[in-house]
């Protein structure tokens, strides 16, 4: 399993999760951050602002579904024609265990409702 963690612009973040969720991916984790790339914030006239708001997605999904979801958060997040310094970060790294806390079962692959069919 892996966990992918997407930092995107705030008006980002409904397309990005609606595609996931046409995607066969419901079960997203959304938190507010703030931060800064490379461009190391944004100035505008004499003021620079350090820290930008972005929001954190968050999705765990089998291994072998990981370019699929790639191309989804990319696909919805990116600005149109060539993107924008600020559009964000994909993160993605291996999770080793997973347990329900109602149950205290632990899940072999994560629960992935059925891809639809791309229009």
């Amino acid at each position: 399993m892996l966990m992918i963690r997407a930092i995107v612009r705030p008006a980002k973040v409904q397309d990005v999760m609606q595609g996931l969720l046409d995607a066969g991916y419901p079960a997203v984790t959304k938190i507010p951050v703030v931060g800064r790339g490379k461009q190391r914030g944004l100035k505008v006239g004499d003021v620079v602002y350090d820290e930008l708001p972005k929001e954190m997605l968050v999705v765990v999904v089998p291994d072998a579904d990981k370019e699929f979801v790639l191309d989804a958060i990319m696909m919805n997040a990116k600005s149109p024609g060539e993107g924008k310094f600020g559009d964000g970060k994909i993160f993605v790294s291996k999770v080793e265990e997973v347990f329900t806390i109602s149950s205290g079962v632990r899940e072999e692959e994560p629960a992935v409702a059925e891809p639809k069919e791309a229009s």
